[in-house]
């Protein structure tokens, strides 16, 4: 994908976040669609078409389709009163002989109650243990699918007991197999990359907190500040204001040489060298610092940072302004200005809005230095000392 779109400077994760975002934006505006058709995916799994066939048919995730055939087609206590599932009506009024056969074992007059939301959650998760005996979890009138599907499983009888002593007689349901099926071939969406994609963030925000502690910047936790009974808490509280030199949004873009998944429009590097340059890096940053105009930049201007937030994820436009602007934005009420910090980096400044002014939005990794309330710079070893003399070992800048 990065060669034939020439993204060669995205890394795979960069790509990944950005894929899984477009895709979000298609499920948002084809779902009512999806929904409006239950009763005809419904249909087509009594008819013995899988559940992941019906996904590709309709191009829909395939754990969110299993999701839909579980409400519709199993029965649970502790759900709504609202029936049975969309299908039934279409299902009870136009049987097939088969299907007329088959639900003959159902009682007409006592309507099972639909699942709980819970119910279908534990399914997705568990199919094997909630969905694996038909005779208890799926409404009597639709056993019949039981023996339709390339997955119909042996040894289910016309009984559909699930409490035989044979283990041949206690066959997992072909519904319990066919969700299996469809949740394991989800990259996008489902229990697994829940997992997935909460151990990233935790990973991430275990990052973004070494990094801090490496630059000697004190900060309390987003489990800090929840157990002092702090509502809508950033990721990283910082314990006293920073300054963050950032490019001004009207200054000419400079390119610059870098060793970055990406460069990002305001012409500063995403991230830090490698460790074999780490004394060409220090001495260019003293460089640097040696050399900032605090007043009359018109490259650059100074931003307050009282907060930061981790995002383990590509900050495209969309998903910025719905979604990562207006939670950082309660932040800035409660504590001031704070920095959105996007891992695998974001679409170009310009593009995305930092809260008049008071959202500064990085990427790649921390900014190779921050100034503290006490004037001093503080880089990745702690304290930056400006001057070249032989202290410079003592304190590892």
């Amino acid at each position: 994908m990065r060669q034939k779109f020439n993204v060669k400077n995205y890394t795979k994760q960069a790509l990944h976040s950005l894929f899984r975002n477009a895709h979000v934006a298609h499920l948002k505006r084809t779902s009512h669609q999806i929904k409006s058709q239950t009763s005809k995916h419904v249909q087509s799994y009594l008819n013995g078409m899988s559940i992941l066939d019906i996904s590709k048919k309709w191009n829909h995730p395939p754990s969110m389709m299993a999701r839909l055939i579980i409400e519709n087609v199993t029965m649970m206590p502790g759900g709504d009163d609202s029936g049975v599932g969309v299908a039934e009506k279409s299902q009870m009024s136009h049987p097939t002989t088969e299907e007329t056969s088959d639900s003959a074992i159902m009682n007409t007059d006592a309507k099972p109650k639909s699942p709980s939301r819970k119910f279908i959650t534990e399914a997705v998760r568990s199919p094997e243990t909630i969905l694996g005996c038909a005779s208890d979890c799926i409404i009597p009138q639709y056993l019949f699918s039981e023996k339709k599907g390339k997955r119909t499983p042996l040894g289910v009888g016309s009984n559909y007991d699930c409490q035989g002593n044979d283990e041949r007689d206690r066959s997992i349901s072909r519904l319990a197999l066919e969700v299996k099926e469809a949740v394991d071939s989800d990259p996008l969406h489902g229990p697994r990359h829940d997992r997935e994609r909460h151990n990233i963030g935790m990973e991430y925000e275990w990052l973004l907190e070494k990094r801090l502690r490496s630059m000697d910047i004190p900060f309390e936790t987003e489990a800090d500040l929840r157990a002092r009974g702090t509502a809508r808490t950033p990721d990283i509280l910082l314990s006293c204001p920073v300054g963050l030199r950032v490019r001004r949004k009207d200054a000419p873009i400079v390119q610059t040489s870098t060793t970055s998944t990406n460069c990002d429009e305001d012409g500063r590097s995403s991230s830090i060298g490698g460790n074999a340059k780490q004394g060409n890096r220090i001495n260019n940053l003293r460089e640097e610092l040696r050399n900032i105009n605090y007043h009359d930049d018109e490259y650059y201007e100074w931003k307050i940072v009282c907060w930061i937030d981790s995002k383990a994820l590509y900050g495209d436009v969309e998903t910025h302004a719905k979604s990562v602007l207006p939670q950082v934005e309660t932040y800035v009420h409660r504590f001031g200005p704070g920095m959105v910090l996007y891992w695998f980096g974001h679409a170009p400044l310009s593009r995305l809005g930092d809260g008049h002014g008071d959202v500064v939005i990085w990427s790649g990794d921390l900014p190779d230095f921050f100034l503290m309330p006490t004037g001093e710079f503080h880089g990745r070893n702690g304290r930056i000392v400006i001057e070249d003399d032989s202290s410079d070992d003592e304190n590892g800048t």
